[in-house]
């Protein structure tokens, strides 16, 4: 009796990609029976064992194992999704690759020269309306201090007549000036009985 073979789904075992002159991604499977691998690039399958202008795709089978390697000799365009797919009749296994051009680089220069520029901006623009503002924050201010200043002086001079009436009333009689007083009518009396 022959051993049964035990069915196996394709499974991604290994996957590289590298950038010299050209990129090269590559994808191993594994499964019983050995699985087919396809490579689609922008949603669009890519042949297999061919060249396809920019495209080059080579793959191998031994055993259970099936490789495939994809190089692309000209730049992707931004965003590009490249998929390695393994499939045998008990299952299918993918890997997404997200293709960056090299040029994708100036566009993030770009935008953090932008970025600069937007703050450069915004400081200027916040320093212009600083000193269009600037002469009514002096204004308020120089408000507030004559207000302080004005009840510091109301104060000071309460204080003052309060302190001058008081010397006032504790001033010595100057000789020569009659002193008038209220008398109490016992005192007038008191006085008329005397100088009678």
């Amino acid at each position: 009796m022959l051993p049964l073979l035990q069915l196996v789904p394709a499974k991604l075992l290994n996957s590289s990609c590298s950038l010299e002159k050209t990129l090269q991604c590559s994808c191993s499977f594994y499964g019983i029976p050995t699985p087919s691998v396809q490579w689609w690039m922008g949603g669009v399958p890519v042949g297999v064992d061919g060249m396809d202008g920019s495209l080059q795709v080579t793959s191998t089978m031994l055993g259970p194992w099936a490789n495939s390697t994809i190089s692309l000799t000209e730049e992707p365009e931004m965003g590009m999704r490249l998929l390695c797919e393994g499939k045998n009749q008990n299952g299918t296994h993918a890997l997404s690759i997200l293709l960056m051009s090299r040029k994708s680089s100036l566009a993030s220069q770009a935008f953090v020269k932008g970025l600069i520029q937007g703050a450069i901006y915004a400081g200027i623009v916040i320093a212009l309306l600083f000193l269009c503002l600037l002469p009514l924050i002096v204004k308020h201010i120089r408000k507030k201090q004559a207000k302080r200043a004005a009840a510091i002086r109301a104060k000071k001079s309460s204080k003052v007549r309060a302190s001058q009436e008081l010397e006032m009333s504790l001033k010595p009689e100057e000789p020569g000036k009659p002193i008038v007083a209220p008398f109490s009518e016992s005192q007038i009396l008191e006085k008329q009985d005397k100088a009678s």
